[in-house]
């Protein structure tokens, strides 16, 4: 029977290019005000280049969306010829500019009803996250029991880290657990390979390839029926 719904949040519950765009472009502007020799020496589309020289110097980090956006940022500012002091009050402070505007997400449609529905028959549903979103701090507190990521865990997905931490966060087994997102790779392999049910979220209409999973919805509406069709599955395996 399953009892837990676990879900990844970028590109599964809103669109994520279009919010750290913003999120860059207000991060900027704030640099712009109080850091200008950042900006006078780099520009919006550098943060790529500036992102590859953090990783090849630090490639521990890797795992983390949020430290390798601060070594981003005192990496620049060292370059820029701010003290030491400085970086880190700068760092810190953009950072969290940075951070706030990347909570401004705009859900896709049927998000929040599905996941009312879902909570209504009484699961108990979570995030699992390579990024840095938050539930609290998006309003999906409300609704979602708990939250794991990347930059906490220690390891992205498809690593089996993050799916292992919620099991034993949960206390169940993973043929009671579904685990519903967009990514083939990070969502779908991930949760398959330690033997949790899969359903791939496939809003673009994506078919290049198969997709291994139990399911898959072009909607965010059509989970509930799919999530009690897996239920289904999942009490009759456990009958036979």
């Amino acid at each position: 029977m399953i009892r837990c719904i676990t879900f990844d949040l970028d590109d599964t519950l809103w669109a994520v290019d279009p919010v750290i765009r913003q999120a860059n472009q207000t991060l900027f502007d704030w640099l712009a005000q109080n850091a200008p020799a950042f900006t006078q020496s780099y520009q919006l589309q550098d943060l790529v280049d500036l992102r590859a020289t953090v990783l090849a110097e630090k490639p521990e980090i890797a795992h983390s969306v949020s430290l390798i956006r601060l070594e981003q940022l005192r990496f620049g500012l060292q370059q820029t010829g701010y003290s030491d002091s400085q970086v880190e009050q700068l760092a810190q402070q953009a950072f969290a500019v940075f951070l706030h505007a990347r909570q401004q997400v705009e859900f896709f449609s049927h998000a929040w009803d599905m996941l009312r529905d879902l909570k209504q028959q009484g699961y108990v549903l979570g995030a699992l996250s390579n990024g840095n979103a938050d539930i609290q701090r998006v309003g999906l507190d409300e609704l979602m029991d708990f939250q794991f990521k990347a930059d906490e865990v220690g390891a992205m997905k498809p690593h089996p880290l993050m799916f292992e931490t919620m099991l034993s966060h949960t206390r169940l087994r993973p043929e009671q657990v579904i685990h519903i997102g967009d990514n083939p790779q990070h969502d779908i392999e991930g949760a398959r390979q330690l033997g949790l049910w899969t359903i791939w979220v496939n809003l673009q209409g994506q078919c290049a390839q198969p997709v291994l999973a139990d399911a898959h919805v072009t909607c965010l509406s059509e989970i509930p029926q799919r999530v009690a069709e897996i239920n289904e599955l999942a009490q009759n395996r456990v009958r036979l």
